[in-house]
């Protein structure tokens, strides 16, 4: 069999698996063995180089792995943290579908804190988009950019200030914290970098998950909003335990990931891929 008889049955046999399945595979492979090599995957799946090249760097996109040469890796401590800007386009069906569930719960008039993660931003578009009669209280310049700007009459607006962080756009640091801390919402939604196996929600940066924190303190009730790439990586610092919070929304959890959740406390709502 030449090579390019190979690579036609490697083609066929990789077909034969639809590309999210391989991907979920080759996750659970990384996380069984702390690693895996381009070549593994050709074995194992029958794709090619390519292909399997291809899914290693969604997966890693995703933050469920981190790329290396010729293969991949258990996402480790997160040792950087991207900008606003990027994580915006990131896994963005299912931050819409999450900003969706998240507004189906509000009712008129309550008042609500919004972190500065996109998802949250996602929600203040949604928000905006359904016509919400609410209060936000956030220290996220983007969502204090998006409700002046496109906001209806009946969406107030308080921004938390203090120290700019340029990278996530966000306001931080003791002013911010004592913001908040003047304020009671009657919701919050928030989302985070990584949660660990027991549970822990984490951020990449001590000062946002230290307003995190206070806006928890605050909320009357308090929303996680989480995909599945939020299992599988971790921040620097602790936010609070998921059974800390109300409610977590999750998109695209398999069986054994929501169990996860669920053991460490957490009061459940999935979303369908």
């Amino acid at each position: 069999m030449d090579r390019a008889e190979i690579d036609q049955k490697r083609t066929s046999i990789g077909r034969t698996i639809p590309a999210e399945a391989r991907r979920r595979a080759i996750t659970e492979a990384v996380r069984s063995a702390g690693a895996v090599t381009v070549a593994e995957l050709e074995s194992r799946f029958g794709v090619s180089p390519m292909t399997a090249r291809r899914d290693l760097d969604e997966l890693d996109r995703r933050g469920m792995v981190r790329r290396t040469h010729g293969g991949a890796v258990l996402p480790g401590i997160a040792a950087h943290e991207d900008s606003f800007a990027r994580r915006l386009d990131e896994s963005a069906d299912a931050k819409r579908c999450l900003a969706d569930a998240a507004v189906a719960l509000l009712r008129p008039r309550q008042t609500v804190f919004l972190d500065s993660s996109t998802t949250a931003y996602r929600v203040a578009e949604r928000m905006i988009e359904a016509g919400v009669a609410a209060t936000v209280l956030t220290n996220s310049l983007p969502v204090m950019e998006i409700v002046r700007a496109r906001g209806g009459p009946g969406l107030e607006l308080i921004g938390v200030g203090g120290t700019l962080r340029r990278l996530t756009r966000s306001f931080v640091g003791p002013i911010a914290v004592r913001t908040v801390l003047g304020h009671f919402a009657d919701r919050m939604f928030l989302s985070v970098k990584g949660i660990t196996e027991a549970g822990v929600m984490t951020d990449a940066d001590a000062l946002e998950a230290e307003v995190k924190r206070a806006m928890i303190e605050r909320a009357g009730e308090t929303v996680l909003l989480v995909d599945r790439a939020k299992l599988f990586a971790r921040g620097l610092s602790v936010v609070a335990s998921v059974a800390d919070v109300t409610q977590v929304i999750a998109h695209g959890l398999a069986r054994d990931e929501a169990g996860r959740l669920s053991s460490a406390g957490a009061s459940l709502m999935l979303l369908d891929d």
